[in-house]
């Protein structure tokens, strides 16, 4: 029964209180965070004793952020999120362990500029079929 505020039920929040049990056993957390300005890297410590760093332009979020916006991060409670204050950016830690850095549509138009500037004989080689193919249309000049 929901409560009449429209929070959760008893019954919602002991299964979110098992998923987190569930995710507390099968991830790390992170027990600190810290912003490395003379590598630009993101560093993590987790909970296996393991430490990860990432670029933070590699991230949605911190991606524009100068240092001194990067110097101040928070880790929620549960150890499974960052927070960046003062960019009001969170980062999911378990989504970032599986190298998901973003949004799926961001991480597309990420993936799409890099691939965009490719240069190889496979790529070179479709280009100049499609050129002998007519190509595309030009451009007409403006009047």
């Amino acid at each position: 029964m929901a409560t009449k505020s429209g929070g959760i039920s008893h019954e919602e929040f002991l299964a979110a209180n098992r998923r987190m049990e569930k995710l507390r056993a099968t991830k790390p957390m992170v027990t600190a965070a810290h912003y490395d300005p003379a590598s630009n890297n993101v560093m993590l410590n987790l909970s296996t004793g393991i430490g990860i760093f990432f670029p933070p332009h590699d991230a949605q979020g911190p991606e524009d952020a100068t240092p001194a916006q990067l110097s101040d991060i928070e880790i929620n409670s549960s150890g499974f999120g960052l927070h960046f204050p003062q960019l009001d950016a969170d980062l999911y830690v378990p989504a970032l362990l599986d190298g998901i850095l973003g949004s799926r549509k961001w991480m597309a138009a990420r993936l799409g500029a890099e691939g965009g500037k490719a240069r190889s004989l496979a790529k070179r080689t479709a280009a100049r079929a499609n050129g002998s193919l007519g190509g595309r249309p030009r451009k007409s000049a403006a009047r």
